[in-house]
Parts: structure tokens; C-alpha cells; sequence
């Protein structure tokens, strides 16, 4: 796991770095095609029997979320600093847990609720609303978390029916061909350098999620999480050493809360299924 914090955090600081040459609407497309090139060996070898899903349209509105995350991600990673953007991020689990609740029907009692209202807390100290003036492209970063949670509802859902190559594969085609029209209008043919780049992105962004994906076949999400805020960490040395950006202790103090909020929310889901109790 801590090696895909590191990997995905280099992923992130890559999109910022090509970002000042390249739209990153336009490098949301090449992300994905890269990564749709890197998926299709594990489908080939899965065979198209297992490629067929019982439920397309829930595939298609999984994509549709992942797109919209992807997209305001991308963006926000172009003009907000590093650290406070990936600090923001951690309220995707928030998010995740309030669909639970309303869309899925699963039962939240006041531990849990306490978490997301501390959870919330935290992002209020990040944006620090009446205090300073409050910057509209961090909240494009929380519309990104939002959308996530959408995205990671809908393979909760998806999950029940499909495999795991199943849902990868339909992903990746879909965000393919989904990204392509709206790269189109702010389209520039990258060059040899931006290719490169673009091709790291890609590889960086597959070895990372399959790192994570092996932590937590391995581990329990209790243990595995909590290591996951080394992203904020990694995000700060990176954004200082490539982009000369310190964070201010706001963001700091309302990551670790954000965090700490995330935390006891997988901490209390991991405990209840162990138990074999619907909510918390």
C-alpha cells in the first residue's frame, strides 16, 4: 500500500507537471487509453464469455461517474496545489457513505454519522469558508470526490453480477471512447515528450491501482488504510520540491481530520462485517 500511495502521488504530480503544455481534458483521453492498452492482455486471457455483463447500463453510468470524477480531478490537479488537493480527496469515503445510506439502504447509526459530520469539519477547515476567500477550483476537487463515490457505489452494485475483469474492461472501453469527444475541442497533438509523459501517466496510474488492489487482497482494509494518508505526505514533498509549494497548516490539520474521519469509517465496516451486523 505504501508503495501505491507513493505511485499514485507521482501519477498526480505528472498530470500537474504535463498540464502547462496539454488540457486536461485531453489527458484524461490518453490516460485512459494507456490504460485500456494495458488492461486488454488480463481480458484476452479472461476469454469474451467472461467479458459479457448482466447489467450494461449500470456499466455505462459506473463509466459516466468515473468520467465526471476523472475530469474535475484531472482539472483541479492543474491549478490547486498537490497537497491540498489530495487532502480533499479523502472525502470521497464521505461521500461513499452517505450514498450507502440514502441509495443503497444500508443502516448508519451515530458512530458512523459522527465520523462524516467530523468529516466535514475537516474540509471546512481546508476551504475555510468566510475566513478566506474561498477558491472555486477546490471545490471542483470535492465535485471530483463526489463523483467517485458515485463510481465506487456503482461497482458495489456492479460487483454482485460481474467480475472484476468484467467491470476493469467495460470500464476502460467506455472511458476510452466516453473521454474522446471531449478532448476533441481543446485537442493538441502532443509531442514526443508530451507522448512520454502521457505514456508514464498511464503506467503509473495501472501499477498503482494494482498495488492497491494486492493490499487489500492481502490485508485488512483496517490495516491498509490508515497508510493511505501517506498520499498527503508524498503530495507535500513532491509539491515542494517540483512546483515550490508548501501547505499551510489549515490543510494539514483538515486532511488529518478528514483522514482520521475516513479511517474509523472503514474501521467500523470492516468491524460490522466481521460481525455479521448491517450497520453502525
Amino acid at each position: 500500500m505504501l508503495a501505491a500511495t507513493a505511485v499514485l502521488t507521482c501519477m498526480h504530480a505528472s498530470v500537474r507537471h504535463i498540464s502547462d503544455g496539454m488540457h486536461p481534458f485531453e489527458i484524461t483521453f490518453f490516460r485512459n487509453l494507456f490504460g485500456l492498452v494495458a488492461i486488454l492482455p488480463l481480458a484476452v486471457r479472461a476469454g469474451l464469455a467472461s467479458m459479457k455483463s448482466r447489467q450494461p447500463g449500470l456499466q455505462l453510468l459506473r463509466s459516466g461517474f468515473g468520467l465526471a470524477a476523472m475530469l474535475t480531478w484531472f482539472y483541479g490537479l492543474s491549478v490547486v496545489p498537490i497537497a491540498q488537493a489530495t487532502a480533499l480527496s479523502f472525502t470521497s469515503v464521505i461521500f461513499g457513505s452517505i450514498g450507502a445510506a440514502i441509495i443503497l439502504g444500508e443502516r448508519m447509526r451515530l458512530r458512523r454519522w459522527s465520523a462524516v459530520v467530523a468529516g466535514f469539519v475537516g474540509t471546512l477547515v481546508i476551504l475555510r469558508p468566510g475566513l478566506a476567500t474561498a477558491d472555486p477550483a477546490a471545490l471542483i476537487v470535492l465535485l471530483s470526490s463526489l463523483c467517485w463515490a458515485g463510481a465506487l457505489l456503482t461497482v458495489k452494485r456492479l460487483s454482485s453480477t460481474d467480475s472484476v475483469v468484467c467491470i476493469v474492461t467495460w470500464n476502460s472501453i467506455l472511458l476510452t471512447l466516453l473521454s474522446l469527444p471531449v478532448a476533441l475541442p481543446v485537442w493538441v497533438t502532443p509531442n514526443g515528450e508530451q507522448l512520454l509523459w502521457l505514456l508514464v501517466i498511464g503506467v503509473l496510474a495501472t501499477l498503482g491501482h494494482l498495488a492497491m488492489t494486492g493490499a487489500f487482497k492481502a490485508s485488512e482494509a483496517t490495516v491498509v488504510f490508515p497508510v493511505d494518508y501517506m498520499r498527503l505526505v508524498w503530495a507535500s514533498v513532491i509539491g515542494y520540491l517540483a512546483f515550490s509549494e508548501i501547505p499551510d497548516l489549515w490543510t494539514w490539520l483538515g486532511g488529518t481530520i478528514i483522514f482520521a474521519s475516513t479511517t474509523y469509517i472503514a474501521y467500523r465496516e470492516a468491524a460490522l462485517r466481521r460481525a455479521g451486523r448491517p450497520g453502525a
